[in-house]
């Protein structure tokens, strides 16, 4: 099989992932039909390439099917240009079928090493990890706390789990600033409620502190959340 990557270049040009908002096996269907090095001509299909490669490990628990992957083989068979119909291109295409043998041999191979490491991966798949991205209002008792030592204080909390992230300022009124940071929770090993009664346990600087927000990560989006920037466009 083989792909247009003309359409899949145009596709993916809009697209961060060949279906949906989130890889899937569409991309991982796709991906192991594509062939590096990868063109300079199609910069979109590369940059997705490498995002797909990142995911190596992840591949085979990906959700989804590779039906809209499968439209790219099709794109490319319906592309093909058509046989002329003179008796030298018949001639041509009877000399190709009879020397296609060490072809097929070779594809068979592949077919082979592409089980072989799909078993080998499918019997060592990780676990899908679950993530979630917190943004906590911690407030300080007045506009005397040390804004400054109350964050370093709520940062050298250490769990299992726990990644902390950008924050800032926030004016509440009174000359008063509430502290609002961003951070990323592994849902099996952080509880919520036992972060917060640490951070309870900070009374010279700390009145109280609130989840303003939670959401479930995007794969990596987390990481750019973290740094405070935007998800991946898609």
């Amino acid at each position: 099989m083989s792909l247009n990557l003309d359409s899949l270049e145009a596709h993916l040009s809009t697209r961060s992932y060949v279906e949906g908002y989130a890889p899937s096996q569409a991309d991982v269907h796709v991906f192991r039909l594509i062939a590096e090095p990868i063109a300079s001509s199609y910069p979109h299909t590369k940059r997705w390439y490498t995002h797909i490669q990142s995911y190596s490990a992840e591949h085979d628990t990906l959700p989804g099917t590779s039906t809209a992957g499968q439209a790219f083989v099709q794109a490319a068979a319906e592309s093909a240009p058509p046989a002329s119909g003179s008796a030298e291109a018949e001639e041509e295409e009877e000399i190709d079928l009879f020397g296609s043998e060490d072809e097929d041999e070779e594809a068979e191979k592949l077919k082979a090493e592409r089980v072989a490491a799909y078993n080998a991966r499918k019997a060592n798949k990780p676990k899908t990890i679950a993530k979630s991205v917190v943004t906590l209002e911690v407030k300080p008792w007045d506009d005397e706390t040390d804004m400054q030592a109350l964050e370093e204080s709520v940062r050298s909390i250490e769990m299992e789990g726990l990644v902390w992230g950008a924050s800032k300022l926030v004016a509440i009124g009174y000359g008063i600033k509430k502290l609002q940071i961003t951070l990323v929770v592994e849902d099996e090993l952080v509880s919520l409620d036992e972060l917060q009664e640490k951070i309870a346990e900070l009374e010279d600087y700390v009145q109280s502190s609130d989840v303003a927000a939670m959401q479930t990560c995007q794969w990596r989006q987390w990481s750019d959340m973290l740094k405070g920037e935007e998800g991946p466009a898609v």
